[in-house]
């Protein structure tokens, strides 16, 4: 008897995730893996910050606790503490209580949580995105009832960003349309706008009644430093505005696997944050009715207490700092053995991921030959140590000059 799923077709891989599948399966002793949007160390390893481990201690050591269910907006302290984190100890917004705030699953169910909250309660149904973004993005999007648009961003030719394009199509979106923007080290291209040009993003956008939505993965994990990274959605708010911010602590506190992350929506009034909250609770509970609690206790953990704060700190810009050496010693490589093209623009892209300029033939010309595993514009700087970079100086110049 047939399944009554016989008709179903095979999916496509994941194109972040099939990079990871196709290194497992390559035997090869040079191969790396340059596609995985997770930090490692200097030995290619992933991280557990100590700062976490200490937090998880003191978490173990505690008789009081318990595993009952968290209320469906999550642990409120880490909430309060996430909203300061990404607005500042002294954003207006948090003292006349105009945020509201739902711990969510990791960046992904912040994006999916507000969402969903736009397509039900929103007049707006249009939400543009930079071109490219994170491939998740337009999942994310669509299949909570929103249309999906994009702005220009990337810029090919200078390998930047295309600031005049991206403000034609922004004056060009109807009046009152939902913008995606990534706070900082903006995935997958590396390419951020300065701090003037952010201004003008903010005018245009707040002349036209656009909604701006941040997606905010990688605070403290770009520049090195927290308040720097969240000055983008700090002068949104500071106009008294309002915006949705989804956050993550996947990357800057290493809490990959226990999805952690919080949605805030600043509002213009305290009576409207209180009815926004409550409609929150209604997005939430037939989703997946209330959020984790170990991962958010460990952020919270962090976040309150003065010294692991501190301590965090320390190590986080660690990994930035890092992050920031590989690309100058990929720079450097390709500058020693005159590689064709200009390559500025490695160390001119901040966070995580560089779009390399390199053609897709080239891309499949050095997984071939030298075994390294990327997508096909990009590639993620976390996955780089100093004992790999002459390999990837090699197949970059190899490629450029060998292949079309």
């Amino acid at each position: 008897m047939d399944s009554v799923f016989a008709s179903i077709v095979q999916a496509p891989e994941d194109p972040i995730l099939g990079v990871t599948a196709a290194y497992n399966k390559d035997p090869s002793p040079n191969k790396l893996n340059l596609g995985v949007g997770a930090y490692r160390t200097e030995e290619g390893k992933p991280l557990v910050l100590n700062v976490v481990r200490k937090a998880e201690q003191l978490l173990v050591n505690d008789q009081s606790r318990v595993k009952e269910y968290l209320p469906i907006l999550g642990l409120a302290e880490f909430n309060k503490l996430s909203a300061k984190l990404i607005l500042g100890d002294d954003s207006p917004a948090i003292q006349e209580n105009r945020v509201a705030t739902a711990q969510c699953l990791s960046g992904t169910g912040s994006l999916r949580v507000g969402a969903e909250f736009l397509a039900k309660h929103y007049h707006q149904r249009t939400i543009y995105i930079p071109q490219p973004s994170w491939g998740n993005h337009v999942k994310v999007f669509t299949m909570a009832g929103l249309s999906v648009k994009n702005y220009r961003y990337y810029d090919p030719t200078t390998r930047g960003l295309n600031f005049q394009g991206l403000l034609e199509d922004l004056g060009a979106a109807p009046a009152g349309a939902i913008v995606l923007l990534h706070a900082c080290a903006h995935n997958p291209t590396g390419v951020d706008p300065t701090v003037e040009q952010w201004e003008q993003i903010r005018q245009s956008m707040r002349s036209k009644g656009l909604l701006p939505f941040f997606d905010s993965a990688y605070q403290g994990f770009a520049s090195g430093s927290l308040d720097v990274d969240a000055q983008p959605v700090r002068t949104f708010v500071a106009d008294g505005g309002e915006c949705f911010i989804a956050q993550s602590y996947a990357k800057n506190m290493g809490l990959y696997g226990e999805r952690v992350g919080a949605l805030s929506i600043v509002c213009k009034a305290a009576d409207v944050a209180s009815r926004v909250e409550s409609q929150l609770k209604l997005v939430i509970r037939p989703m997946y009715s209330n959020p984790p609690i170990h991962g958010a206790s460990i952020a919270m953990t962090i976040l309150k207490n003065s010294d692991m704060y501190n301590e965090w700190k320390i190590e986080l810009k660690a990994m930035a700092d890092r992050i920031i050496s590989m690309r100058k010693q990929l720079f450097d490589a390709l500058s020693a053995k005159g590689t064709p093209g200009n390559w500025s623009h490695i160390i001119k892209q901040i966070g995580m991921f560089t779009f390399t300029g390199l053609n897709s033939d080239q891309v499949a010309f050095m997984t071939k030959e030298y075994h390294i595993y990327m997508t096909s514009d990009g590639i993620s700087m976390a996955g780089l140590s100093s004992k790999t970079v002459p390999h990837l100086a090699d197949a970059i110049h190899a490629a450029v000059t060998r292949c079309c």
